[in-house]
Protein backbone atom coordinates (compact mmCIF):
# COMPACT_ATOMS: atom_id res chain seq x y z
CA UNK A 1 0.00 0.00 0.00
CA UNK A 2 1.50 3.33 -1.02
CA UNK A 3 -0.27 5.62 1.40
CA UNK A 4 -3.33 6.32 3.52
CA UNK A 5 -6.68 6.78 1.86
CA UNK A 6 -8.86 9.73 2.73
CA UNK A 7 -11.59 8.97 5.20
CA UNK A 8 -10.02 5.81 6.62
CA UNK A 9 -11.23 6.61 10.14
CA UNK A 10 -14.94 6.11 10.72
CA UNK A 11 -17.67 6.42 13.30
CA UNK A 12 -17.31 2.69 13.88
CA UNK A 13 -13.86 3.19 15.41
CA UNK A 14 -13.34 1.00 18.45
CA UNK A 15 -9.73 1.91 19.31
CA UNK A 16 -8.96 4.92 21.47
CA UNK A 17 -5.26 5.38 20.69
CA UNK A 18 -2.96 3.81 18.10
CA UNK A 19 0.76 4.20 18.80
CA UNK A 20 3.40 3.65 16.11
CA UNK A 21 7.12 3.29 16.74
CA UNK A 22 10.06 1.06 17.56
CA UNK A 23 10.10 -1.03 20.70
CA UNK A 24 13.30 -2.76 21.78
CA UNK A 25 14.43 -5.31 24.29
CA UNK A 26 16.15 -3.46 27.11
CA UNK A 27 18.93 -4.90 29.23
CA UNK A 28 18.82 -3.36 32.70
CA UNK A 29 21.92 -3.41 34.93
CA UNK A 30 22.02 -5.62 38.00
CA UNK A 31 23.92 -2.91 39.89
CA UNK A 32 25.04 0.71 39.46
CA UNK A 33 28.24 1.45 37.59
CA UNK A 34 29.75 1.76 34.16
CA UNK A 35 28.60 -0.60 31.45
CA UNK A 36 32.16 -1.93 31.43
CA UNK A 37 31.80 -2.94 35.08
CA UNK A 38 28.21 -4.23 35.32
CA UNK A 39 28.42 -8.04 35.59
CA UNK A 40 24.89 -8.94 34.47
CA UNK A 41 21.67 -7.51 33.13
CA UNK A 42 17.98 -8.25 33.45
CA UNK A 43 15.69 -8.18 30.44
CA UNK A 44 12.91 -5.66 29.95
CA UNK A 45 11.29 -3.75 27.13
CA UNK A 46 11.59 -0.15 26.05
CA UNK A 47 10.06 2.08 23.43
CA UNK A 48 8.44 5.50 23.79
CA UNK A 49 5.33 4.71 21.79
CA UNK A 50 4.77 1.20 23.14
CA UNK A 51 5.23 2.62 26.65
CA UNK A 52 2.38 5.02 25.99
CA UNK A 53 0.21 2.21 24.60
CA UNK A 54 0.89 -0.02 27.62
CA UNK A 55 0.11 2.77 30.10
CA UNK A 56 -3.13 3.65 28.33
CA UNK A 57 -4.24 0.02 28.18
CA UNK A 58 -3.43 -0.44 31.87
CA UNK A 59 -5.56 2.66 32.56
CA UNK A 60 -8.56 1.07 30.87
CA UNK A 61 -8.35 2.46 27.34
CA UNK A 62 -8.39 0.54 24.08
CA UNK A 63 -4.84 0.96 22.84
CA UNK A 64 -2.99 -0.56 19.91
CA UNK A 65 0.70 -0.62 19.08
CA UNK A 66 1.88 -0.80 15.48
CA UNK A 67 5.52 -1.64 14.87
CA UNK A 68 7.93 -3.95 13.14
CA UNK A 69 10.06 -6.59 14.86
CA UNK A 70 12.42 -9.29 13.73
CA UNK A 71 11.28 -12.87 13.28
CA UNK A 72 13.35 -13.76 16.34
CA UNK A 73 12.98 -14.51 20.03
CA UNK A 74 13.44 -10.89 21.05
CA UNK A 75 10.61 -9.87 18.72
CA UNK A 76 8.35 -12.52 20.19
CA UNK A 77 9.22 -11.34 23.70
CA UNK A 78 8.33 -7.75 22.82
CA UNK A 79 5.00 -8.60 21.25
CA UNK A 80 3.99 -10.97 24.03
CA UNK A 81 5.00 -8.53 26.78
CA UNK A 82 3.23 -5.55 25.23
CA UNK A 83 0.13 -7.65 24.58
CA UNK A 84 0.26 -8.70 28.23
CA UNK A 85 -0.59 -5.12 29.21
CA UNK A 86 -3.79 -5.39 27.21
CA UNK A 87 -2.48 -3.68 24.09
CA UNK A 88 -3.72 -4.80 20.67
CA UNK A 89 -0.63 -6.00 18.76
CA UNK A 90 -2.42 -7.58 15.78
CA UNK A 91 -0.94 -5.06 13.34
CA UNK A 92 2.70 -5.68 14.33
CA UNK A 93 4.70 -6.99 11.38
CA UNK A 94 7.56 -9.55 11.54
CA UNK A 95 10.58 -8.91 9.33
CA UNK A 96 12.36 -12.11 8.29
CA UNK A 97 15.51 -10.29 7.19
CA UNK A 98 16.21 -7.77 9.97
CA UNK A 99 16.66 -8.19 13.73
CA UNK A 100 14.75 -6.72 16.64
CA UNK A 101 16.60 -3.79 18.18
CA UNK A 102 18.15 -4.09 21.64
CA UNK A 103 19.93 -1.75 24.01
CA UNK A 104 21.81 -1.70 27.29
CA UNK A 105 21.77 1.13 29.82
CA UNK A 106 23.26 2.05 33.15
CA UNK A 107 21.23 2.60 36.30
CA UNK A 108 21.95 6.32 36.56
CA UNK A 109 19.56 9.10 35.57
CA UNK A 110 19.42 9.74 31.82
CA UNK A 111 20.14 13.42 32.45
CA UNK A 112 23.47 12.86 34.21
CA UNK A 113 26.93 12.74 32.67
CA UNK A 114 27.47 9.21 33.98
CA UNK A 115 24.47 7.72 32.19
CA UNK A 116 25.40 5.33 29.38
CA UNK A 117 23.24 3.74 26.71
CA UNK A 118 24.52 1.28 24.13
CA UNK A 119 22.07 0.86 21.24
CA UNK A 120 22.10 -2.04 18.80
CA UNK A 121 19.31 -0.86 16.53
CA UNK A 122 20.99 0.14 13.25
CA UNK A 123 19.36 -1.88 10.49
CA UNK A 124 16.64 -3.09 12.83
CA UNK A 125 13.28 -4.33 11.62
CA UNK A 126 11.64 -1.14 12.85
CA UNK A 127 14.00 1.04 10.82
CA UNK A 128 12.52 -0.57 7.69
CA UNK A 129 9.05 0.85 8.34
CA UNK A 130 7.95 2.93 5.36
CA UNK A 131 4.85 4.29 3.63
CA UNK A 132 4.86 1.12 1.52
CA UNK A 133 4.70 -1.49 4.28
CA UNK A 134 2.64 -0.25 7.24
CA UNK A 135 -1.04 -1.10 7.76
CA UNK A 136 -2.76 2.24 7.26
CA UNK A 137 -6.20 0.87 8.06
CA UNK A 138 -5.01 -0.02 11.55
CA UNK A 139 -3.07 3.21 12.00
CA UNK A 140 -6.10 5.32 11.17
CA UNK A 141 -8.54 3.17 13.15
CA UNK A 142 -8.23 5.08 16.43
CA UNK A 143 -9.47 8.37 17.81
CA UNK A 144 -5.84 9.40 18.35
CA UNK A 145 -2.68 8.44 16.48
CA UNK A 146 0.37 8.88 18.71
CA UNK A 147 3.81 9.35 17.15
CA UNK A 148 7.23 10.57 18.24
CA UNK A 149 10.34 12.14 16.79
CA UNK A 150 12.33 9.00 17.58
CA UNK A 151 10.74 7.19 14.64
CA UNK A 152 11.71 9.96 12.24
CA UNK A 153 15.37 9.49 13.20
CA UNK A 154 15.52 5.74 12.43
CA UNK A 155 15.80 5.96 8.64
CA UNK A 156 14.80 7.97 5.59
CA UNK A 157 11.88 5.59 5.07
CA UNK A 158 10.68 6.12 8.64
CA UNK A 159 10.86 9.88 8.15
CA UNK A 160 8.84 9.58 4.95
CA UNK A 161 6.27 7.57 6.87
CA UNK A 162 5.89 10.22 9.58
CA UNK A 163 5.51 12.90 6.94
CA UNK A 164 2.70 10.86 5.38
CA UNK A 165 0.96 10.31 8.70
CA UNK A 166 1.11 13.94 9.81
CA UNK A 167 -0.01 15.34 6.46
CA UNK A 168 -3.43 16.99 6.57
CA UNK A 169 -6.18 14.96 4.93
CA UNK A 170 -9.89 14.27 5.46
CA UNK A 171 -10.59 11.62 8.06
CA UNK A 172 -7.19 11.78 9.73
CA UNK A 173 -7.43 11.04 13.44
CA UNK A 174 -6.11 13.52 15.93
CA UNK A 175 -2.32 13.29 15.68
CA UNK A 176 -0.40 13.42 18.96
CA UNK A 177 3.34 14.03 18.55
CA UNK A 178 6.00 13.80 21.25
CA UNK A 179 9.12 15.60 20.02
CA UNK A 180 11.46 13.21 21.88
CA UNK A 181 14.65 14.77 20.54
CA UNK A 182 17.42 12.15 20.62
CA UNK A 183 20.54 13.76 19.07
CA UNK A 184 22.55 10.53 19.06
CA UNK A 185 20.06 8.94 16.64
CA UNK A 186 20.47 11.61 13.96
CA UNK A 187 23.32 11.74 11.49
CA UNK A 188 22.46 14.87 9.54
CA UNK A 189 23.83 17.74 11.60
CA UNK A 190 21.06 20.28 12.19
CA UNK A 191 18.60 18.40 9.98
CA UNK A 192 16.95 16.82 13.02
CA UNK A 193 15.93 20.21 14.37
CA UNK A 194 14.11 21.31 11.24
CA UNK A 195 12.51 17.89 10.75
CA UNK A 196 11.14 17.76 14.28
CA UNK A 197 9.79 21.29 13.99
CA UNK A 198 8.12 20.40 10.68
CA UNK A 199 6.44 17.29 12.10
CA UNK A 200 5.34 19.07 15.27
CA UNK A 201 3.74 21.90 13.29
CA UNK A 202 1.73 19.37 11.25
CA UNK A 203 0.34 17.68 14.38
CA UNK A 204 -2.71 18.48 16.49
CA UNK A 205 -1.32 17.85 19.98
CA UNK A 206 2.38 18.29 20.73
CA UNK A 207 4.44 17.31 23.78
CA UNK A 208 7.83 19.00 24.04
CA UNK A 209 10.28 19.48 26.88
CA UNK A 210 11.51 22.99 27.55
CA UNK A 211 15.06 21.65 27.66
CA UNK A 212 14.82 19.78 24.35
CA UNK A 213 13.30 22.79 22.61
CA UNK A 214 16.32 24.81 23.65
CA UNK A 215 18.73 22.06 22.59
CA UNK A 216 17.08 21.35 19.24
CA UNK A 217 15.78 24.75 18.21
CA UNK A 218 17.56 27.27 20.41
CA UNK A 219 14.16 28.39 21.71
CA UNK A 220 13.94 29.42 25.36
CA UNK A 221 10.73 29.59 27.35
CA UNK A 222 7.22 28.21 26.98
CA UNK A 223 5.79 31.26 25.21
CA UNK A 224 8.57 31.21 22.61
CA UNK A 225 7.96 27.49 22.03
CA UNK A 226 4.27 28.16 21.39
CA UNK A 227 5.20 30.97 19.00
CA UNK A 228 7.34 28.50 17.03
CA UNK A 229 4.45 26.00 16.96
CA UNK A 230 1.42 28.12 16.03
CA UNK A 231 -0.55 25.42 14.19
CA UNK A 232 -1.26 22.66 16.75
CA UNK A 233 -4.47 23.02 18.73
CA UNK A 234 -2.68 21.97 21.92
CA UNK A 235 0.99 22.38 22.85
CA UNK A 236 2.17 20.88 26.14
CA UNK A 237 5.49 22.29 27.32
CA UNK A 238 7.05 20.02 29.94
CA UNK A 239 9.20 22.02 32.34
CA UNK A 240 10.63 19.34 34.60
CA UNK A 241 10.28 20.11 38.29
CA UNK A 242 8.57 23.40 37.39
CA UNK A 243 5.57 21.54 36.02
CA UNK A 244 3.86 21.83 32.64
CA UNK A 245 2.36 24.69 30.67
CA UNK A 246 -0.47 23.88 28.26
CA UNK A 247 -1.39 26.16 25.37
CA UNK A 248 -4.84 25.27 24.03
CA UNK A 249 -6.72 27.05 21.27
CA UNK A 250 -10.18 26.66 19.79
CA UNK A 251 -11.21 23.30 18.38
CA UNK A 252 -10.53 22.48 14.77
CA UNK A 253 -13.41 21.40 12.55
CA UNK A 254 -13.79 17.82 11.40
CA UNK A 255 -13.61 14.40 13.06
CA UNK A 256 -10.95 15.49 15.55
CA UNK A 257 -12.95 18.26 17.18
CA UNK A 258 -14.61 16.12 19.85
CA UNK A 259 -11.32 15.46 21.62
CA UNK A 260 -8.83 18.05 20.36
CA UNK A 261 -9.29 20.03 23.54
CA UNK A 262 -8.87 23.67 24.34
CA UNK A 263 -12.42 24.86 24.92
CA UNK A 264 -12.12 24.08 28.61
CA UNK A 265 -9.65 25.84 30.85
CA UNK A 266 -8.63 25.88 34.48
CA UNK A 267 -10.16 28.60 36.66
CA UNK A 268 -6.84 30.46 36.80
CA UNK A 269 -6.01 30.09 33.10
CA UNK A 270 -5.00 33.32 31.37
CA UNK A 271 -5.73 34.14 27.74
CA UNK A 272 -3.13 35.28 25.23
CA UNK A 273 -3.23 35.90 21.51
CA UNK A 274 -2.36 33.10 19.15
CA UNK A 275 -3.37 29.49 18.84
CA UNK A 276 -3.62 26.64 16.40
CA UNK A 277 -6.99 27.56 14.91
CA UNK A 278 -6.31 31.28 14.77
CA UNK A 279 -8.13 31.79 18.08
CA UNK A 280 -6.92 33.01 21.44
CA UNK A 281 -5.07 30.47 23.54
CA UNK A 282 -5.91 29.54 27.05
CA UNK A 283 -2.65 29.06 28.91
CA UNK A 284 -2.75 26.73 31.87
CA UNK A 285 0.22 26.10 34.16
CA UNK A 286 0.09 23.04 36.38
CA UNK A 287 2.84 22.57 38.99
CA UNK A 288 4.68 19.27 39.14
CA UNK A 289 4.28 16.92 42.06
CA UNK A 290 6.96 16.24 44.63
CA UNK A 291 8.03 12.66 44.05
CA UNK A 292 10.48 10.34 45.84
CA UNK A 293 12.13 9.16 42.65
CA UNK A 294 13.28 5.56 42.35
CA UNK A 295 14.31 5.72 38.68
CA UNK A 296 13.94 8.66 36.29
CA UNK A 297 13.10 6.66 33.15
CA UNK A 298 9.84 6.50 31.25
CA UNK A 299 8.34 9.56 32.95
CA UNK A 300 7.84 11.51 29.72
CA UNK A 301 5.96 8.64 28.08
CA UNK A 302 3.84 8.19 31.19
CA UNK A 303 3.01 11.91 31.26
CA UNK A 304 1.86 11.72 27.64
CA UNK A 305 -0.29 8.68 28.45
CA UNK A 306 -1.91 10.41 31.40
CA UNK A 307 -2.62 13.55 29.39
CA UNK A 308 -4.06 11.53 26.49
CA UNK A 309 -6.19 9.46 28.87
CA UNK A 310 -7.74 12.58 30.37
CA UNK A 311 -8.16 14.08 26.89
CA UNK A 312 -10.11 11.02 25.76
CA UNK A 313 -12.34 11.48 28.78
CA UNK A 314 -12.97 15.14 27.96
CA UNK A 315 -11.54 16.45 31.24
CA UNK A 316 -10.57 20.11 31.67
CA UNK A 317 -7.08 21.12 30.56
CA UNK A 318 -5.81 21.47 34.13
CA UNK A 319 -6.91 17.95 34.96
CA UNK A 320 -5.33 16.58 31.77
CA UNK A 321 -1.97 17.92 32.90
CA UNK A 322 -2.53 16.72 36.45
CA UNK A 323 -3.27 13.21 35.20
CA UNK A 324 -0.05 13.45 33.21
CA UNK A 325 1.86 14.32 36.37
CA UNK A 326 0.20 11.49 38.29
CA UNK A 327 0.96 8.89 35.61
CA UNK A 328 4.56 10.11 35.52
CA UNK A 329 4.76 9.83 39.31
CA UNK A 330 3.63 6.21 39.11
CA UNK A 331 6.58 5.38 36.83
CA UNK A 332 9.09 7.52 38.75
CA UNK A 333 8.44 5.53 41.94
CA UNK A 334 9.32 2.13 40.39
CA UNK A 335 12.61 0.87 38.86
CA UNK A 336 11.43 0.31 35.26
CA UNK A 337 9.75 2.19 32.41
CA UNK A 338 6.30 0.69 33.04
CA UNK A 339 4.07 0.10 36.02
CA UNK A 340 0.44 -0.33 36.96
CA UNK A 341 -1.12 3.15 37.09
CA UNK A 342 -3.32 4.29 39.96
CA UNK A 343 -6.95 3.26 39.76
CA UNK A 344 -9.00 5.82 37.84
CA UNK A 345 -11.10 6.91 40.82
CA UNK A 346 -7.94 7.26 42.92
CA UNK A 347 -6.27 9.43 40.27
CA UNK A 348 -9.47 11.45 39.82
CA UNK A 349 -9.59 12.22 43.55
CA UNK A 350 -6.03 13.49 43.49
CA UNK A 351 -6.50 15.47 40.28
CA UNK A 352 -9.55 17.19 41.81
CA UNK A 353 -7.68 18.52 44.86
CA UNK A 354 -7.53 22.27 45.34
CA UNK A 355 -4.29 24.03 44.53
CA UNK A 356 -3.04 24.04 48.12
CA UNK A 357 -3.68 20.33 48.61
CA UNK A 358 -2.10 19.52 45.24
CA UNK A 359 0.97 21.50 46.26
CA UNK A 360 1.27 19.52 49.52
CA UNK A 361 1.24 16.12 47.83
CA UNK A 362 4.39 14.07 48.03
CA UNK A 363 4.31 10.67 46.37
CA UNK A 364 6.64 7.77 47.06
CA UNK A 365 6.86 4.05 46.28
CA UNK A 366 3.52 2.30 46.75
CA UNK A 367 1.38 5.42 46.43
CA UNK A 368 -0.70 3.96 43.60
CA UNK A 369 -2.29 1.35 45.87
CA UNK A 370 -6.06 1.57 45.45
CA UNK A 371 -6.71 1.84 49.19
CA UNK A 372 -4.53 4.92 49.67
CA UNK A 373 -6.57 8.07 50.26
CA UNK A 374 -5.22 11.53 49.31
CA UNK A 375 -4.52 12.47 52.92
CA UNK A 376 -2.28 9.41 53.25
CA UNK A 377 0.13 10.60 50.61
CA UNK A 378 0.37 14.23 51.69
CA UNK A 379 3.56 15.57 53.16
CA UNK A 380 3.24 15.51 56.97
Amino acid sequence: MSGPAAGTASAATTTDVVCLGESMVTFLPSQPGRLADVPSFGRGIGGAESNVACALAAAGHRAAWVGRVGADGFGEHLVETIAGYGVDTAAVRRDPDRPTGIYFRTATDRGTDTHEVAYYRAGSAASAMSPANVPYEELFAGRILHLSGITAALSADCLALLRELTAARPGRPLVSFDVNHRPHLWRGGDADASVLLELARQSDLVFVGEDEAEEAWGIVGAEAIRAALPEPSVVVVKRGSAGATVFASGLRPGPRSSIAGGAESAPDARSTEGGGAGNADTVTHVPALRVDVVAAVGAGDAFAAGFLSATLRGLPVRDRARHGHLMAAAVLTVPGDLTEPPARDHADRLAALDDDAWGRLRLGPGWTAADRAPEEVRTP
